[in-house]
């Protein structure tokens, strides 16, 4: 349970925590019960960069709001903008980290792809997060704060939909993503529909028993990529842990559809016998299937199926009463594969650094 007196973090806090928080801080002070009106949409429904835009507030309020409660920021350090309209964001935390973001606009929908930790320690072998193994959680503040930090970018931004299938696994930092997934859909936070807010797991057992308790109408999307324990061992370590045989159980005891993620990859999970296993899975859970092509920055030692085998992959889970959507690749252009910037990054700057111990 989180100390509210003692937190230093307003934007670590679900909307009813930082009210609690900001009325017990502001009557000590001696503030007008209303201030908390003021205040608290400047966190998330109407959020300013510092204390000192929030105009409406006596300047001695918001200085005194700037040193009890100082706004979390994430620093853009890199925007790449696709041809087709995705944009890439690379946001530097406060002790240097780095993390990723993807905007996917579509009509009047945009998306925004936002991770929930600093690398990943699942080791899948198509994704360029686990090539660089776990730095650390993210907070809250950081998880929804990549909403926030676009919204302040630019608010015609404002993402429609959120999906938790950027860096990390969600539910292996599931005490942050609990109270984030408050945030982005509490109407004193950024007021997202739940049903349009997305968690992507591989399936970690205890944190998804606590996710599907939840009342809202969240969504879940299960990583799966191979339809038997053998191949998906093969790509994704976490079958060791938590193997199919323990994992559809329990999908069948959460109270909403899911959607099964399964990325083509040539010669590996793009066969008719895979499409009929896959079936196999998805029928008794009535599962959608997102067939997504393997984006080539995520894993340059494995090749995408091509587009007659993913068509024919569609058609063949079709066949068999499986609703299956063909997703395209967005971004080819830029580094908009999961983790593919920041590896690109941390390798150019190692290649930096060693060009210049060289020169000393």
């Amino acid at each position: 349970m989180t100390d509210v007196s003692a937190a230093a973090d307003l934007l670590a806090l679900t909307p009813q925590q930082a009210r609690t928080a900001l009325a017990s801080w502001l009557a000590a002070a001696g503030e007008p019960g209303f201030r908390v009106r003021q205040v608290l949409p400047r966190l998330w429904t109407r959020p300013v960069t510092r204390w000192s835009e929030a105009t409406e507030l006596p300047a001695s309020l918001r200085a005194a709001l700037a040193v009890r409660w100082p706004l979390t920021r994430l620093e853009l350090a890199v925007r790449q903008v696709s041809r087709d309209g995705t944009e890439k964001y690379l946001w530097r935390l406060a002790d240097g980290e780095a993390i990723e973001s993807v905007l996917i606009p579509e009509g009047r929908r945009r998306t925004l792809c936002i991770s929930s930790q600093v690398g990943c320690a699942l080791g899948c072998v198509f994704c360029a997060t686990g090539r660089m193994g776990f730095r650390r959680q993210l907070s809250p503040a950081e998880i929804a704060g990549q909403v926030r930090e676009l919204i302040l970018t630019d608010p015609a931004r404002r993402p429609t939909n959120v999906v938790f299938m950027g860096m990390g696994e969600p539910l292996l930092n599931w005490d942050a993503v609990d109270v984030a997934l408050t945030i982005l859909n509490d109407r004193d936070g950024l007021a997202i529909g739940a049903r349009h807010i997305t968690v992507s797991t591989v399936g970690i057992l205890p944190a998804l028993a606590r996710f599907a308790a939840r009342p809202e109408q969240f969504r879940l999307a299960i990583s799966l990529h191979a339809p038997t324990s053998p191949e998906r061992r093969a790509l994704m370590p976490i079958e060791k842990k938590y193997p199919l045989a323990d994992l559809m159980p329990a999908l069948r005891q959460f109270p909403r559809r899911v959607t099964f993620e399964y990325v083509l990859i040539a010669g590996r999970n793009d066969s008719p016998a895979a499409a009929d296993a896959l079936a196999d899975l998805a029928i008794p859970l009535r599962a959608m299937v997102n067939l997504l092509p393997l984006h080539p920055g995520g894993a340059p030692d494995l090749l995408p199926s091509s587009a007659a085998a993913m068509d024919a992959f569609a058609r063949h889970l079709r066949a068999r009463g499986v609703e299956a959507v063909r997703r395209r690749s967005r971004g080819l252009d830029i580094s908009a594969a999961c983790g593919q910037l920041r590896v690109e990054l941390e390798a150019r700057r190692k290649v930096r650094a060693e060009q210049h111990s060289h020169v000393q």
